[in-house]
């Protein structure tokens, strides 16, 4: 985004907080699962799709940065909570989602624990640049 003097910052932010102690495989793989949730459900986040060249086409991106952020398993709980009171948009994965096969599954997964139980270790937020700062309050940039 550019309004003719450099870029704009956006009054919105999304990020991905992924809990410390997940394995690479994880933390690649939790991070588009959640992403993917962000786009579908913030469509206006999504940019125009690419083409090179040559005049091959290429699948749209998000139009402004994901930040991706780790923290223990206290620094997600207690963002989750705060995300909850804000009413941001969240998208969660739990570790019961690992051993699952499918979306409907996973869906089964999560709707079978309250919120104040689930063994979350990763999240997605999307809301106001402000909201989303003070929810991941304790998180730290990831590696």
């Amino acid at each position: 985004m550019e309004n003719g003097n450099g870029p704009v910052r956006a009054e919105t932010k999304t990020a991905v907080l992924l809990r410390d102690d997940l394995l690479g495989w994880q933390r690649v793989n939790v991070t588009a699962f959640l992403a993917g949730g962000v786009g579908t459900a913030v469509p206006e986040l999504v940019g125009e799709a690419y083409a090179d060249a040559d005049g091959n086409d290429y699948l749209p991106t998000f139009g402004q940065p994901v930040l991706v952020l780790e923290g223990g398993k206290e620094v997600l709980t207690a963002a989750h909570e705060r995300a909850l009171r804000r009413a941001l948009a969240i998208g969660v994965f739990t570790s019961d989602l690992f051993a699952t096969g499918d979306d409907e599954a996973n869906r089964a997964a999560v709707r079978a624990v309250p919120a104040a139980r689930l063994d979350l270790v990763g999240l997605a937020f999307h809301g106001p640049r402000r909201d989303v700062d003070r929810v991941l309050k304790g998180a730290r940039m990831h590696p």
